[in-house]
């Protein structure tokens, strides 16, 4: 089905807006993946805080025209779905760990600050933790720190305590 001039403009604009947020955008070829495979991942790319999206390249192309993502136009050609977020690791992450256990599901390449990365570099910024998992290990470095901290008083406390009783 065709879109009229307006609901192109609605596209493009949506697809600019999110782009203005973003701080990653991944491109993969999805030909041949069924659409319950589809909605699979567009439910654990809503559940990381990813826009996905199957969108008309030309479309594409517009909404990142004038932005540090330009330069990924040139990538845009054939069947794609396109990875959106904020979160400069969600993207790549939500795309690969899905195309790890699809292989239909085909990383193009992606872009980050305005350098356009291949489709490896993708794969390697994929691996790097999330702000959320950085943010939970070193929670749970600080907790274990004031753990111990608590204990050691504690048992010096016992200690002098103790050294108190048989003086």
């Amino acid at each position: 089905m065709s879109l009229n001039l307006q609901q192109k403009q609605a596209v493009v604009a949506e697809v600019s807006a999110q782009v203005a947020l973003a701080q990653t955008i991944v491109l993969a070829e999805y030909r041949g993946i069924e659409v319950s495979d589809i909605t699979k991942l567009r439910a654990n790319a809503r559940n990381s805080g990813v826009y996905f999206h199957v969108l008309k390249n030309t479309l594409a192309r517009r909404a990142v025209e004038g932005t540090p993502f330009a330069a990924l136009a040139e990538k845009m050609v054939g069947p794609l779905v396109y990875s959106i977020s904020a979160d400069p690791v969600a993207a790549a992450k939500v795309v690969h760990e899905f195309a790890k256990t699809n292989d239909k599901l085909v990383i193009k390449a992606g872009a980050m600050s305005g350098s356009v990365m291949s489709a490896d570099e993708v794969k390697v910024l994929a691996a790097i933790p999330s702000r959320n998992e950085l943010i939970a290990r070193l929670m749970a470095t600080m907790n274990a720190a004031t753990s111990t901290f608590v204990r050691t008083l504690a048992a010096i406390r016992d200690k002098k305590e103790a050294e108190a009783a048989a003086a």
